[in-house]
């Protein structure tokens, strides 16, 4: 995959030389093998004569002013707005994916981008009059240096940071990233390997060890599940993970079920709002009363 040789690109982290030129990342668990010139999985780490750039890192495609309730958060500073900042780029092959616009696409050779770097993001949250800002639209690790920059300065300037995220991302990347982060909502996509792997090219388990860090750093946590027609509404599949976020996470914790449209390459008929009011009910008759649908 090529990308945008005339581009500023800060040289990145999680790295190491190979031979020929090459450079293996270790930002996510892809561990992508990226050959002198070319981008790995995502389309925004760039090997430029054997050392890794990111093409992300201050180039923001997507900044806006959003009700906190759309990320979704119910439960973290309701009623207020976050500053939303998001880039080209994801390390997920979702072929549902709803917001592919920005997921699936690399920045082009042909535009120049123009810089905002971490200090100016602040400058826009205060001058926003927004309590906090999250990385988001597109899958925040692949940008993960520029948003732990970003972190820092929320942190130091007493702004609250929103991580909107798959959890496909390595453990050393994860130890720097998550303490950083105030509140979380995670994407899990489907309570199985075989949906991971077939509709994702991603691993669950990766996901659920997210999940436990975020939880044991006191990250406020919540978490979304699109429902998908035929592929992960089975009763079974949520019982599943309800089992789990029960043992591992507890009764209390947010969890969203979001209707699919088709987008991208899937084109499964859209999720009946009666399937997310038969999962919700479901969740209640075990014991979970933070539930709530979306996209109804």
């Amino acid at each position: 995959m090529e990308s945008a040789e005339n581009l500023a690109a800060p040289p990145a982290r999680w790295w190491a030389a190979e031979q020929d030129c090459s450079v293996r990342c270790g930002l996510c668990p892809r561990a992508c093998r990226i050959p002198a010139g070319k981008a790995g999985y995502c389309g925004v780490r760039i090997n430029r004569d054997g050392r890794l750039f990111s093409l992300a890192y201050g180039h923001p495609v997507s900044i806006a002013v959003d009700p906190i309730e759309k990320k979704p958060l119910n439960r973290f500073l309701p009623g207020t707005k976050v500053l939303s900042l998001g880039t080209f780029g994801c390390n997920l092959g979702c072929v549902f994916c709803q917001n592919y616009t920005l997921s699936r696409q690399c920045y082009p050779p042909s535009r120049q981008w123009p810089f905002v770097p971490p200090e100016e993001i602040l400058r826009l949250t205060k001058r926003e009059n927004c309590p906090s800002l999250a990385f988001t639209y597109n899958e925040p690790t692949v940008f993960a240096e520029y948003a732990i920059d970003i972190a820092r300065l929320a942190r130091n300037e007493g702004v609250k940071t929103v991580l909107v995220s798959n959890g496909m991302i390595s453990p050393g990347p994860a130890d720097e990233f998550f303490p950083l982060i105030d509140a979380a909502n995670i994407d899990m996509k489907g309570f199985s390997e075989a949906f991971y792997e077939e509709m994702c090219g991603g691993s669950l388990a990766v996901v659920l060890d997210s999940l436990l860090k975020l939880k044991k750093l006191g990250v406020h946590l919540e978490i979304t599940t699109l429902v998908i027609p035929g592929k992960n509404d089975a009763d079974e599949m949520t019982n599943n993970w309800l089992d789990w976020v029960g043992e591992n996470l507890g009764r209390e914790t947010v969890l969203h079920f979001s209707a699919y449209f088709p987008a991208w390459r899937c084109r499964i008929p859209a999720t009946p709002a009666e399937t997310l009011y038969r999962i919700r009910n479901l969740c209640r008759s075990r014991g979970f009363d933070n539930i709530y649908l979306g996209n109804i």
